[in-house]
């Protein structure tokens, strides 16, 4: 066979409706998620830099200075360390590469914070319990267009956190997750889940149900397979989260607004301004008149809410 014959055979194809098409990415798309891919390319990095400068010290049974041991202040203490010559090079060359990796990471988490504040889907996403700019901003990037899932189950399959079917016969048996989807999105659900796990009311009540019966790994699996498809709903149906506590809601977008910066608001927004626009967005919090940041601070006043009414979450219960 050659071109000409394989050109033929694809155009005969084509025309008869049996070629399946593919979703391509738009180059936005693609740009976001080469950018997610960098920082965890230097969040590895740093992270290897730090295993190697902690395993000097335990070789020659050095204790770390208190606090932050790799703070830009201890450097000096790093390089008067009693080590050999070869070791004091590679000691350097890591805290080089550490502060090489700091710095990229910098970077990168400032341009995440840009896109998520242009972005309403990703705003639309930190409101879910677990998911903070970094890892919304990974989801979004890696679900992409979400018209694409016709249903939750889909986007479950897609990113290989559905369970494995064998049917044969009268007899039907589940089996493990699949793994067979998008790795970065499957672990920045997991992610997710553990954070949803350690400090929502309501992930919290659920890993207690599930962790007797499945243990502690398994169980966040199957919250991290719930929070997709809450995922898909505020994607899709541009739901609110019905588990979603207007409080705590609040206090994650104030945080945002922090995160993002004067710049990345609209013009003359105020931090408050900016936090009650997103809660309207998502219909939540028309009560809320304050935020409680801190027990030593006075509660953040928040403009009147433009909503009528309060109305009920869109999202099911999962």
């Amino acid at each position: 066979m050659n071109d000409k014959i394989a050109a033929s055979i694809l155009a005969r194809l084509l025309a008869k409706g049996l070629l399946v098409g593919i979703w391509v990415p738009p180059q936005e798309v693609r740009e976001v998620r080469g950018l997610v891919a960098q920082r965890s390319k230097m969040t590895r990095l740093r992270t290897q830099a730090k295993n190697r400068l902690h395993a000097l010290l335990q070789r020659h049974h050095l204790a770390a200075p208190e606090g932050n041991p790799f703070h830009s202040d201890q450097v000096e203490w790093w390089l008067s360390l009693p080590v050999g010559k070869l070791e004091k090079i590679n000691l350097q060359s890591d805290l080089d590469t550490l502060h090489f990796a700091e710095t990229q990471l910098t970077r990168l988490n400032s341009m995440m914070n840009e896109i998520a504040a242009k972005e309403e889907q990703v705003t639309r996403l930190i409101h879910l319990p677990g998911f903070g700019v970094i890892n919304a901003v990974s989801v979004w990037a890696a679900i992409g267009d979400i018209q694409r899932f016709a249903d939750p189950k889909h986007l479950v399959g897609y990113a290989g956190l559905g369970v494995r079917i064998h049917d044969s016969g009268q007899s039907t048996r589940t089996g493990k997750i699949t793994k067979s989807g998008r790795k970065d999105l499957r672990a920045a659900m997991v992610e997710a889940a553990q954070a949803a796990a350690n400090s929502h009311p309501h992930w919290n009540a659920e890993l207690a149900r599930l962790e007797p019966r499945l243990g502690r790994n398994k169980a966040i699996v199957a919250i991290a397979r719930k929070l997709l498809v809450a995922v898909w709903y505020v994607l899709s149906l541009q739901a609110t989260d019905r588990f979603a506590e207007p409080e705590i809601v609040a206090r994650k977008l104030l945080q945002f607004a922090y995160h993002i910066g004067k710049d990345n608001r609209p013009v003359d927004q105020s931090t408050a301004q900016f936090v009650r626009a997103q809660l309207d967005a998502l219909r939540l919090g028309a009560d809320l008149s304050a935020i409680t940041w801190s027990p030593k601070k006075k509660p953040i006043p928040l403009p009147p809410s433009a909503l009528q009414e309060n109305q009920e979450s869109d999202v099911p219960n999962r």
